[in-house]
């Protein structure tokens, strides 16, 4: 979660890139006589996403220890929850409008993450490592663990949920939901459905660092099931390790059951005990959902299903183009120019819709030109490109580029036609000579005065005022 501190302690949840075993305090790393406090803003961030997704809100719940020996653990527990879990039920939808299906959710509850181990071989894996070193920072930064219900059919299933999911916790201001990062990570549990309809053996598989390696593991790990079944071998309940690289999956050990946790109550924590007042308080917190705001973006704004998908990925940029549609642009034209130019220029920089140098203010009265026909879309992506590159205001921008606002015509037109007829003259001269009898190379002509105007001439008059000069 993307709270500022960890669970338990007030230590630093940046963890990432920091020199290593320097956020750390005796609370996350269980020395004795340290006392664990829960982080208020956990506790909100949570109860927040289990709102979202339509869960019971358990008003009192408390803390476990999960026990298990791991050199990345290092009080030997992990505090989590075990039977009276924060938030149980609710659902969240897969799929589009009519083929949608909502997968319902078992429970929601809070844990501490562990620590981080950085094993010696070059390609950072176990397997060629001489030694591997443990570095505590990430210890005790706050989780979610959610589980759904065996309600997943498809690996294809799976990938949209965890998108959906990443959605969700990104519209909520909760988490990042990166996983290459490890803000968000996914476990997945496979089983065959027998002929009966009962489900088969469970297997458990970890290490799935994308959504492509979720849905390719999950497709590996489907068929492999299904070839020890067609061998008449039975399916061991195990835990399995997705290697990306070789696209298979290997056993590293059997699944373990809750009793080998041997879970019991943390006696350093107290029960946690919410009030009514307090739940309210989170849901009245809650933003338009990101299923219902593409829904309104669809039947309201009239875009299509796939800009309001592009659009409310990630709510900064769903914000963004609310603001361009408030200040009057519109709908469709905003949507397309974010779809193509405003995100072509995001991913080319790397950066955020929250560091975008053009306001939704100025990027839609520069669209507003368009559609008043004092701009070519041409021109104005030239005129786009000197506004977020140097800073500038369109008026200051047209002038940078060279150019005029509004349409080239009459006597402005004739002048710049001359112009390209004067540096054309061996095509001029084949065009009088009747050696263009298909027109192509008056076409040509127009083209490049098209492009000499920076598509502010209509071409109905470019071929006019060409014929009554070619001709003459």
């Amino acid at each position: 979660m993307k709270t500022e501190s960890k669970l338990f302690c007030a230590c630093s949840t940046d963890y990432i890139g920091a020199v290593p075993n320097t956020n750390v305090c005796p609370v996350c790393l269980g020395l004795p006589g340290a006392l664990p406090v829960v982080n208020r803003k956990a506790v909100e961030y949570a109860v927040r996403t289990a709102l979202a997704l339509g869960a019971r809100i358990g008003l009192s719940t408390r803390f476990h220890r999960k026990n298990y020996f791991y050199p990345d653990l290092p009080k030997a527990y992990q505090i989590s929850q075990y039977d009276v879990p924060l938030a149980e039920g609710g659902r969240l939808p897969v799929g589009e409008e009519e083929k949608r299906k909502w997968i319902p959710i078992t429970r929601l509850h809070l844990e501490e993450d562990a620590g981080k181990l950085v094993h010696s071989a070059r390609d950072g894996r176990l397997g060629n490592s001489e030694y591997s070193l443990v570095d505590y920072n990430r210890g005790g930064v706050p989780l979610m663990e959610i589980v759904t219900e065996p309600e997943l059919s498809t690996p294809s299933e799976a990938r949209d949920f965890v998108s959906r999911l990443r959605q969700l916790v990104r519209f909520l201001g909760v988490s990042d939901g990166d996983m290459e990062k490890g803000s968000l990570r996914v476990d997945a549990n496979v089983s065959l459905t027998d002929p009966q309809g009962g489900l088969g053996t469970k297997v458990e598989i970890k290490n799935m660092n994308s959504l492509r390696s979720l849905e390719r593991a999950l497709e590996f790990e489907i068929a492999r099931q299904e070839e020890c079944l067609e061998r008449g071998e039975p399916i061991r309940q195990e835990t399995r390790h997705w290697d990306d690289g070789k696209g298979l999956t290997r056993g590293i050990r059997g699944k373990e059951e809750a009793h080998d946790y041997r879970y019991f109550p943390d006696p350093d924590l107290p029960p946690l005990v919410l009030s009514e007042a307090f739940v309210e308080e989170q849901r009245r917190l809650l933003p338009e959902l990101p299923w219902d705001l593409k829904e309104r973006f669809v039947l309201q704004l009239g875009l299509s299903s796939e800009d309001a998908s592009t659009l409310t990925e990630l709510p900064g940029i769903a914000r963004y183009f609310e603001g361009c549609v408030r200040e009057g642009a519109s709908p469709n034209r905003a949507a397309n120019w974010i779809r193509t130019e405003v995100m072509r220029f995001l991913n080319e920089k790397k950066t955020s819709i929250e560091n975008f140098p053009l306001s939704p203010e100025k990027l839609s009265r520069l669209l507003a030109r368009i559609d008043k026909g004092q701009l070519s879309t041409t021109l104005a992506k030239t005129v786009f490109e000197r506004m977020v590159t140097e800073n500038l205001d369109e008026d200051e921008a047209l002038e940078k580029a060279g150019a005029i606002a509004g349409k080239v015509s009459g006597d402005n037109l004739r002048e710049m036609v001359k112009k390209v007829l004067e540096k054309e003259g061996p095509t001029v001269e084949e065009i009088k000579s009747g050696r263009d009898s298909k027109g192509k190379k008056r076409s040509f002509l127009c083209g490049l005065v098209m492009r000499e105007s920076k598509g502010q001439a209509d071409p109905a008059e470019v071929a006019k005022v060409l014929e009554d000069i070619l001709d003459r």
